[in-house]
């Protein structure tokens, strides 16, 4: 995640910051609707929701202004606490073509982190990582005060040097990959054997780092670049080791039923050494496509949020401001996607 110490501008409507909303999505049981209205500083948003028998909040941006807010990413809002550690705040929002949307996603945020902090604990002895904590029993008695809206959706990290160069791993031909592909017969400068199909398995995972451009796009790059921007001895450690990853947790989640066509890690500095940090394989860094129903030869079904995108495409956005918002339908089935995931994944429940 690349992030800015300033605010983030909402790009739902250009100019305007998301205000502090806690927005309760509730569907009751005998259907009678309920309609959602966003304050009107917001992305505006009307929704009627009509299909579940569960009430969730849906949080699109923090709120507390006795903590320093250290920057504020797509999803995540983080805040200094102390001069060596930082608490991550995972929120319901979506981005997708480098905006944010104006509708939240129910739970999004909660699997974000509760996934992290399982792929966290299971490459522990892979890799190092940032967590201090996620127990907000055991946060500072400064954060005590915000607990009920921190439980479950934030992590109290060690404040890492980020390496800005995303670390991506794939195992299958898909999204920009496969257009690139088509084009050359090559992903980030790597060769591969002609023939291939969209969405094939490739003969071996490759490293395909990528950087930010100034526009904010991902910028897939060759790894001889990488060299030229973080030096060899650098660029050969994360390359091996987010291979070394990749290929662990891919081969669990297959005994999941799960197939993890790629992801991206991102990798920081502290005190111990070089640390995974940010978040680990949720549906918003990676593409999970459900191994019973994989087929190569044109796009998956995914628990990803490719099903926001492909909504989009559908509306024919134009792929600029102001980003529309979804209808409640997609919002709903995208967080049963993303907690699917999560139950697929780990085997238990989404904890409450």
């Amino acid at each position: 995640m690349r992030l800015s110490r300033e605010r983030a501008p909402c790009q739902g409507r250009p100019g305007k910051f998301f205000p502090a909303i806690k927005t309760t999505v509730s569907q009751a049981i005998d259907k009678r609707p309920t309609r959602i209205k966003i304050p009107d500083d917001s992305p505006e948003t009307i929704c009627t929701v009509t299909s579940s028998i569960h009430s969730y909040d849906v949080l699109l941006q923090t709120d507390f202004p006795d903590l320093e807010l250290y920057a504020s990413g797509k999803v995540r809002d983080l805040y200094l606490v102390g001069n060596d550690h930082l608490l991550f705040v995972a929120t319901d929002r979506i981005s997708a073509f480098d905006y944010v949307l104006a509708t939240g996603i129910p739970q999004k945020g909660r699997v974000l982190t509760q996934l992290s902090l399982f792929w966290f604990d299971f490459l522990k002895d892979v890799v190092p990582n940032h967590l201090a904590t996620a127990d907000v029993h055991k946060y500072p008695a400064e954060l005590q005060k915000h607990a009920a809206q921190l439980r479950g959706r934030s992590m109290l990290v060690v404040k890492a040097d980020m390496i800005t160069i995303e670390c991506v791993a794939r195992g299958y031909l898909s999204g920009s990959g496969w257009k690139e592909y088509k084009s050359s017969g090559t992903v980030c400068g790597i060769k591969l054997p002609a023939g291939l199909k969209e969405s094939d398995k490739l003969p071996e995972p490759i490293f395909t780092p990528a950087t930010k451009a100034t526009s904010g796009h991902d910028e897939n790059i060759s790894f001889d670049r990488m060299v030229e921007l973080a030096g060899a001895e650098l660029s050969e450690q994360l390359r091996d080791l987010t291979l070394r990853i990749y290929q662990t947790a891919a081969d669990y989640a297959e005994t999941r039923g799960i197939i993890i066509a790629d992801t991206k890690f991102e990798f920081g500095r502290t005190a111990g050494g070089l640390v995974l940090a940010d978040e680990v394989l949720t549906p918003d860094s990676s593409r999970f496509w459900p191994k019973d129903k994989y087929k190569a030869g044109g796009p998956q079904d995914s628990f990803d949020k490719q099903y926001v995108r492909d909504y989009l495409e559908a509306i024919k956005w134009n792929k600029q401001p102001p980003a529309p918002g979804l209808p409640p339908e997609v919002a709903a089935r995208t967080s049963e996607k993303y907690v699917e995931a999560y139950t697929q994944l780990t085997g238990h429940p989404l904890p409450a």
